[in-house]
């Protein structure tokens, strides 16, 4: 409680709580139950509707979603009576947010650390935003930088770091859009719950958004495309030996303009 602020329960019948049934409070109240880490005990607890302590009641009288992000020992995660745990609890509406790989506890490396934060809450606005604004939409984002190649090794480009268009995919999915992100080269870690595309070049999005883009119902131009191209690509590197450099270079398609359809289309303008 130093930590949060805020109430840590402990008990299922507190005698200093105003609330008789605390379980059944929290249980009302809640709009998604998530247990990170979830141990093998609670993942077989819950699935053979045991309720012997104050989570597994709250589990039990909740109607909110519950997500469960499993962490243990890779023998225990791989053992055949936590996989059978698992898609039971998967087939009664169960959101499972899977394991890292990685370093464990025992010093083992393998299947069974707990998944990244980021991934935990992205799960978690996912599920939330299901009943969204936007649910059973479908909109298609473009992010990114496109890279238009010189030579196998060079390129034209430019700074984009892509992050606004994940955000509003992100923003999106939280509003329970599926979304189709297509995006060019970054370093941002794909967003969870969302649909990815890689693209490179200017052509390959124009491409990659005609495929999908007559489904949906907005169309989101986040990604900084470049307006030029080499007219050829040299098949091997350019050697620095030549004292000087002409590039011809012609327009990219204009993306916006020529994709068709009865779908919202959102632009930006530097």
């Amino acid at each position: 409680r130093s930590i949060t602020k805020r109430p840590v329960v402990t008990d299922m019948f507190d005698p200093t709580s105003e609330l008789s049934a605390i379980h059944i409070a929290l249980a009302e109240a809640a709009d998604v139950v998530t247990i990170a880490p979830a141990t093998a005990c609670i993942i077989a607890k819950l699935a053979a509707g045991i309720s012997d302590d104050e989570l597994t009641c709250i589990v039990l009288a909740t109607e909110a979603p519950v997500i469960l992000a499993p962490a243990m020992h890779v023998n225990m995660f791989q053992n055949p009576i936590t996989q059978d745990n698992l898609t039971k609890l998967k087939a009664r509406g169960f959101t499972i947010v899977e394991p890292a790989y990685g370093r464990l506890a025992s010093g083992k490396v393998g299947l069974g650390r707990l998944a990244e934060v980021d991934k935990i809450i992205g799960t978690i606005q996912q599920v939330v935003g299901r009943g969204g604004d936007l649910a059973g939409k479908y909109i298609v984002v473009t992010a990114g930088g496109t890279q238009e190649p010189i030579d196998p090794v060079r390129h034209i480009g430019n700074r984009s770091s892509g992050k606004m268009g994940y955000a509003l995919a992100e923003a999106a999915r939280d509003r329970g859009a599926a979304v189709k992100l297509i995006t060019a080269p970054t370093s941002l870690p794909a967003p969870v719950g969302i649909e990815v595309s890689h693209i490179r070049t200017a052509t390959q999005m124009k491409e990659a958004v005609a495929k999908v883009v007559t489904q949906a119902n907005a169309l989101i131009m986040a990604a900084a495309v470049t307006d030029y191209q080499p007219q050829s690509v040299a098949k091997a590197k350019i050697k620095k030996e030549t004292p000087s450099l002409t590039l011809e270079l012609i327009r990219t398609p204009d993306i916006l303009t020529e994709v068709k359809g009865n779908f919202l289309k959102v632009g930006f303008a530097a």
